[in-house]
């Protein structure tokens, strides 16, 4: 697909409908993270989701207690439909593939943002154990997606 930044996020198996925001990199390099629970945003850095290349989605797991957008996304299953709205007014259909959890100290940097030979999806969130001295979980949850067709409206 031609490039077109992406509005929303849908998610029906676990529930997901978000209104999407910009996200860029922090000053260490790292991806900024959005400010609440709600909405998800996705990284500029990367292509449009339906864009050749891996497009990346961030949303977090819990906020001030309560569950955050991607609350669920560990609950995803291979074949799962994600669907992305684009200013464009078309929508980007992906399958998911699998679903991981990595260590934040051993986050795949390459297997995330690394050249793919289609148009893929990446979401991520937290998820494992808490750590309450640093006040942040210690793994990442990933769901890996491909493009399975698009629709206009």
């Amino acid at each position: 697909m031609a490039k077109s930044a992406p509005v929303r996020v849908g998610i029906p198996a676990i529930g997901v409908d978000s209104e999407l925001m910009q996200l860029g990199l922090r000053g260490d390099g790292t991806l900024e993270v959005p400010p609440t629970g709600f909405p998800a945003g996705w990284f500029t850095g990367a292509p449009t989701p339906g864009e050749l290349g891996p497009a990346i989605i961030a949303g977090h797991v819990d906020w001030g207690g309560q569950p955050g957008v991607f609350y669920r996304l560990r609950d995803l299953k291979a074949g799962d439909e994600i669907m992305v709205g684009r200013q464009d007014r078309s929508t980007a259909l992906f399958r998911v593939t699998r679903i991981e959890r990595f260590s934040k100290r051993d986050f795949p940097t390459d297997l995330v943002y690394g050249a793919i030979d289609h148009a893929g999806l990446r979401l991520i969130t937290c998820g494992g154990a808490f750590d309450t001295q640093a006040r942040s979980y210690v793994d990442n949850i990933i769901a890996f997606a491909e493009f399975v067709g698009s629709t206009s409206s």
